[in-house]
């Protein structure tokens, strides 16, 4: 088996073990152009991963600012902007799972896919 093609395959694999900091590793370190647009590849889709998180989280401290951490805050039944901040925030956690889904299944088909070439 080719160690290039080994190597892209990892840069996809390593979505269960190194994230984004072994697809960046790799393209800076090999030379060969095939291995660096996996990596790029690979490095891409990882932070497709990373970046709503950050959105959410940064969504998320700025509702807390916003609205405080009074215990009746998020417990009202009516749809005030309350309901709706919370139904918002959940389709986000729900948006975000099926991206993560998508890319982690994305990343898995991808590394067999170079494997097999």
């Amino acid at each position: 088996m080719n160690n290039n093609r080994v190597l892209s395959s990892l840069c996809y694999f390593s979505i269960f073990f190194a994230g984004f900091i072994l697809p960046l590793i790799v393209f800076f370190v090999v030379n060969e152009p095939d291995v660096k647009r996996h990596a790029k590849r690979a490095f891409i889709s990882h932070l497709l991963l990373l970046v709503p998180t950050i959105i959410g989280i940064i969504i998320f401290v700025g509702v807390i600012i916003f609205y405080g951490f009074e215990p009746n805050q998020f417990g009202s039944n009516s749809f005030t902007g309350d309901g709706l901040l919370m139904i918002a925030w959940l389709l986000f956690i729900v948006l975000e799972a099926v991206l993560s889904l998508v890319v982690f299944i994305w990343n898995i088909v991808q590394g067999i896919k170079v494997l097999k070439v």
